[in-house]
């Protein structure tokens, strides 16, 4: 997957024209590419359409329209967008109430070295996480990390030729398998295979 470029951009002014529309192709967009993993976590996938979005919010929130700092969120976004033989994912815990939050952080550190994607008659490829940045500590982790599942050859090829896979977390304190991904969910990821 190409990853973008200025040109690829749209001018503050032109953003705003198109923005609403925008969104809403990207928010049906993402809605294939999200995976529960139980009823606390979540695979959000991300591609080159994902970050496109992602930079042109940043660039109107923070009312960027210089090239330099362009360029700088550019640098931000572009590993996020898979590279062909792997998927890249935010992943979120989600516990709603503030306090339980708090303790189950403090339960789940390491968690995002203990997600998985399992391509059936494969072993599980484990996450590698938080590449850019160390978002947990000795006390938490973090809610939001960024992962990338770096498929080999042998599994890519089983994946485009129709070979089921599976999701999972295998912390010892939160453990889930997805056994039935989606096929919308299937197919979204497909394409970030090249």
């Amino acid at each position: 997957m190409h990853k973008l470029t200025r040109d690829d951009l749209l001018s503050l002014e032109q953003y705003a024209e198109k923005r609403l529309k925008f969104r809403d192709t990207v928010m049906a967009h993402k809605r294939n590419r999200r995976l529960d993993l139980g009823s606390n976590a979540v695979l959000i996938f991300e591609d080159r359409l994902t970050m496109q979005y992602q930079v042109q919010e940043m660039l109107r929130i923070e009312r960027i329209f210089e090239a330099k700092g362009i360029d700088e969120e550019l640098q931000v976004y572009n590993p996020l967008i898979p590279d062909g033989s792997n998927w890249k994912a935010t992943f979120m815990i989600e516990f709603p109430e503030a306090e339980e939050r708090r303790v189950m952080l403090s339960r789940l550190i390491g968690i995002e070295d203990k997600v998985y994607i399992h391509v059936v008659d494969f072993d599980r490829v484990y996450a590698f996480a938080d590449e850019d940045m160390e978002r947990a500590n000795d006390e938490k982790t973090s809610a939001v990390h960024f992962l990338r599942f770096e498929l080999p050859e042998q599994q890519v090829a089983a994946l485009k030729s129709g070979a089921a896979f599976v999701a999972g977390i295998d912390h010892k304190n939160y453990q889930v398998e997805v056994r039935n991904v989606a096929d919308n969910i299937r197919e979204s990821l497909l394409n970030d295979l090249d």
